[in-house]
C-alpha cells in the first residue's frame, strides 16, 4: 500500500501538512518565547533585540521537540478529517482497502518523524541549551547562573577524609565551583570543620579554594586566603557527575551511560532519557491511531466535536503520563525501560485495539 500510488498520495499529503504545522508552531514558539526573554532580561546590561532573537532561535529547538507529540496527534486528526470531507476515504473503503491499508502510510509518516526528532532535532536541542544557558549566565554577568539550580551534593572519601561538597554554581563542566561548602566527618560520622569559599576549582588531586573561612566546633572561624582539600575525585567523574540529561545528545548517550557506570554513578537519568528518545518515534505512532481513532467516522461538514475533543484528551493524557512515568524513571522509582516504553506500548495497543473494534466489529 505504502509503494502504490494511492499510498503515495496518502504519505505526501501527511507530510506536507505535517511541514505547515510545523511552520505554524515554530512561528507561534518564536513570538511567544521572544516575548517572554525580552520581558525577563530586557532590562539587563548589554541586552539587545539582536540577542534575545539569537537565544529564541537557539532555544526553539527544544521546545518543538516537546511539542511534535502534539504536532503528529493534530496532523493525523486534521489529514484524516480532510480526506473523509472529500469522499477520498469513503472512495478507498469501496475500493476494497481496509482501515490498515491506508493507515499505512501515516504510521510510516509518523515513524519518519520520530525518527527525525531522535535523531536530528534532539542533538540541535541539547546544544542549543546549553547555548541559551551561557548566554543568559553571561548578560547576568554569573557564568554559573544556568547551574545554579541543578548543583547536587558529592561526597568524597580519600583515606580517612570524608567530605561533603555542595555549592551555589558550577562552571568549566564541574572543574570550578561558585561559593562551595566543604564539610568534614571524623570516623564517628561527626563535623569536625567545615570550609566556605568563594570559589573552588579541581586540580590533579586536590580541591583549590579561594578565600575560605573555616570552622571548628567550639573555635573561632578563621579566615584564609587560599586552602587545598585533598581528593580523589577525577575531572570526568565530576564532569558526569554534574551533566543534566536534557544537554546531551542522543547520539552521546549510551557513551555518557557507560563513563557513569564505570565511576559507580547512578545512571537512571540518562537510561530513562536516553529509552525516552527511543521510544519517540513509536509515541508518535500512538498519537497517529489516536487521532484515527476519532477521526474515520464519515461526516461530509463537520465531525462529531465532542469526538475531536476526546481524542485531544487522550493524546494529552497520554503525553501527561509519559512525561509523569519519565519523572518515576529518572528518580529510580521505576525502571527506566518500563517508565519509557510500557505507556506507549499500551497506548498503540488500546488505538489498534478501538480500531479494530470499529472497522472490523
Amino acid at each position: 500500500m505504502i509503494f502504490g500510488t494511492l499510498g503515495r498520495y496518502f504519505f505526501v499529503r501527511y507530510m506536507v501538512t505535517t511541514f505547515w504545522f510545523f511552520l505554524g508552531v515554530i512561528s507561534i514558539v518564536f513570538l511567544v518565547d521572544f516575548s517572554e526573554t525580552a520581558g525577563r532580561l530586557a532590562g539587563l546590561p548589554g541586552y539587545s533585540v539582536s540577542i534575545g532573537l539569537l537565544m529564541t532561535a537557539v532555544r526553539l529547538p527544544l521546545i518543538i521537540q516537546q511539542t511534535v507529540p502534539f504536532i503528529a496527534l493534530f496532523v493525523g486528526m486534521t489529514v484524516l478529517i480532510a480526506l473523509n470531507r472529500r469522499y477520498e476515504l469513503v472512495i478507498a473503503r469501496a475500493a476494497g482497502i481496509s482501515v490498515w491499508q491506508f493507515m499505512t502510510p501515516f504510521v510510516v509518516g509518523a515513524l519518519l518523524i520520530g525518527l527525525l526528532t531522535m535523531l536530528a532535532l534532539n542533538p540541535v536541542a541539547a546544544w542549543g541549551q546549553r547555548q541559551s544557558e551561557a548566554m543568559e549566565g553571561d548578560l547576568r554577568g554569573d557564568p554559573s547562573y544556568r547551574n545554579t539550580l541543578t548543583v547536587p551534593w558529592l561526597r568524597q572519601i580519600s583515606g580517612r577524609d570524608d567530605v561533603i561538597i555542595g555549592a551555589k554554581a558550577f562552571t568549566e563542566n564541574g572543574m570550578r565551583l561558585t561559593n562551595p561548602v566543604f564539610i568534614h566527618f571524623d570516623s564517628h560520622n561527626d563535623i569536625v570543620l567545615r570550609q566556605d569559599a568563594v570559589s573552588a576549582k579541581l586540580e590533579d588531586g586536590y580541591w583549590l579554594l579561594k578565600t575560605v573561612v573555616e570552622r571548628r566546633p567550639g573555635e573561632i572561624p578563621t579566615h584564609l586566603g587560599e586552602a587545598k582539600v585533598r581528593t580523589n575525585l577525577k575531572q570526568d567523574f565530576v564532569a558526569q557527575r554534574l551533566t543534566q540529561p536534557e544537554t546531551i545528545a542522543f547520539y552521546d548517550l549510551s557513551n555518557r551511560i557507560s563513563i557513569a557506570k564505570s565511576f559507580g554513578i547512578s545512571t537512571k537519568a540518562l537510561e530513562t532519557q536516553f529509552n525516552s528518545l527511543l521510544s519517540q518515534p513509536f509515541l508518535l505512532v500512538a498519537m497517529t491511531l489516536i487521532a484515527a481513532t476519532v477521526s474515520l467516522k464519515f461526516s461530509r461538514f463537520n465531525q462529531s466535536r465532542s469526538v475531536i475533543l476526546g481524542g485531544i484528551l487522550s493524546g494529552f493524557v497520554l503525553y501527561v503520563v509519559t512525561v509523569l512515568v519519565k519523572a518515576f524513571g529518572s528518580s529510580g522509582v521505576v525502571p527506566p525501560f518500563v517508565a519509557t516504553w510500557i505507556p506507549v506500548i499500551v497506548a498503540m495497543a488500546i488505538g489498534a485495539t478501538i480500531l479494530l473494534h470499529q472497522e472490523d466489529g
